[in-house]
């Protein structure tokens, strides 16, 4: 289906500050709270979107709270392995049950407030001062938690507040693919973190929908070649349920990773990339491409012989992170999942990335940073867990390459605000990715 076509239903609302073309999108959009609470009311209680992390909670009981916009929900994984979400209210007065992630004591869900107590599975099992309550009140299939619609993919454990949502697999055509060839379902938290930026929840995920900001945001990254580093070596695709992807212009089955790249060339940008963000490139990575620089055979490109030497380091080291050609593409690229996630692959390791609205403001987003590895199969790393929360600008916990992208994101924010200003102006294929989210957002908010 091309991302242009209309699929929304003959009747349909009328959409504040629409999208009338894919070059222009109005600034209304990241801060106009008409337009936000559409969002609030039409695409996050509507959409399939990405809970957590499998990895959060490994065994029976384990919980995770996830929240967007006033919406809780709870993920608990069940005793045959399968996960269950729930809206997160007591079925007496609506209180919280759960806040967090943690794992529930003997297996049950407790309300705080009253007592009232639930299996796993959302069954009643327990209801205290049960007399005093009317048979009508305390109907099994009445008092039983709520449940959300939820599946696995990739790694993730994924919900939508919908209950006639389409099934998961179809929402994520077609980048289900995508993110099976670069083995996403092998990857495990490294690190996770999260910062409170002042900008809109889109504004914060379009400064990784496309590379043409490198230049000048990320000049390490292009060894002092100015104005002069090639923007056209990244090809763009939006494609149909509002995903995208971006990717190198080259054929790894054709004769290298990066033609023309000098070995030390790609040793620093390695190091550069291992420095800057302890992620995507790996100090593990480092070791190995450098063990190349004394095996290279004449003519041999040094990008493809390190690749090369890192696949059979990864099979020796019983790590499975061999990707198909398709996702050796994806290598240095980006998978965009609407609404709001995203997977950067390199390596077998990737950076991901989470944007959600934060406290009913749509001038601030909670923004989530994931440096995800491949470990080895005997090796799983255990439960994984949110490091902290830290301010954009925190130069102890955020490396180099996020806090320049951080900084520039409040600031695009501000100037969102200027009396000057109407719309963005969007190149034609570096850019599509972002007019292609908005096109399907406003089928969201128009149906």
């Amino acid at each position: 289906m091309a991302m242009t076509d209309d699929r929304r239903p003959a009747h349909s609302r009328d959409v504040p500050f629409a999208m009338r073309d894919t070059l222009h999108v109005p600034r209304e959009r990241y801060y106009d709270r008409a337009f936000f609470e559409l969002e609030k009311e039409f695409l996050w209680p509507r959409v399939w979107q990405m809970a957590c992390r499998l990895e959060e909670i490994p065994r029976t009981g384990d919980f995770v709270e996830y929240e967007i916009c006033d919406q809780s929900v709870l993920l608990i994984r069940q005793h045959d392995g399968s996960v269950k979400a729930f809206h997160n209210a007591c079925r007496h007065r609506a209180t919280q049950l759960c806040n967090g992630s943690g794992r529930l004591p003997g297996g049950q869900i407790v309300c705080p407030f009253h007592g009232w107590r639930w299996n796993l599975d959302g069954t009643s099992s327990f209801v205290y001062g049960a007399e005093g309550f009317a048979p009508e009140c305390l109907r099994p299939e009445d008092i039983r938690l709520q449940e959300c619609r939820v599946d696995t993919f990739a790694g993730c454990a994924w919900v939508n507040l919908d209950p006639d949502a389409r099934p998961l697999r179809e929402f994520l055509s077609p980048v289900a693919r995508l993110l099976d060839s670069v083995r996403a379902e092998n990857l495990r938290v490294w690190w996770w973190k999260e910062t409170i930026l002042n900008a809109n929840w889109k504004v914060a995920q379009e400064a990784f929908h496309e590379g043409y900001h490198v230049m000048a945001t990320h000049p390490q990254l292009t060894f002092d070649m100015g104005e002069d580093y090639p923007f056209g070596n990244v090809e763009y695709a939006g494609f149909e349920n509002g995903h995208g992807r971006f990717q190198g212009r080259f054929d790894p089955t054709a004769g290298g990773i990066s033609q023309g790249r000098g070995g030390e060339t790609f040793l620093e940008r390695s190091r550069v990339l291992w420095e800057g963000q302890d992620a995507m490139t790996l100090e593990r990575d480092l070791h190995v491409f450098r063990s190349v620089r004394n095996r290279l055979q004449p003519g041999e490109d040094f990008a493809t012989a390190a690749v090369r030497a890192l696949i059979d380091y990864a099979e020796g080291a019983g790590i499975p992170m061999r990707p198909t050609p398709e996702g050796l593409r994806l290598w240095g690229g980006q998978v965009f999942v609407f609404p709001n996630f995203m997977l950067l692959p390199q390596f077998g390791n990737a950076l991901s990335y989470r944007a959600r609205p934060y406290r009913d403001d749509p001038e601030w987003c909670r923004f989530e940073v994931w440096s995800l590895t491949t470990y080895p199969e005997a090796e799983e790393p255990g439960r994984a867990s949110l490091k902290g929360r830290f301010a954009p600008d925190d130069t102890e916990n955020w490396g180099l390459i996020p806090r320049q992208d951080f900084g520039n994101i409040e600031r695009q924010q501000r100037g969102l605000r200027s009396r000057s200003y109407e719309q963005h102006r969007l190149a034609t294929e570096m850019e599509q990715i972002i007019s292609n989210m908005h096109i399907e957002l406003d089928r969201y908010l128009a149906g």
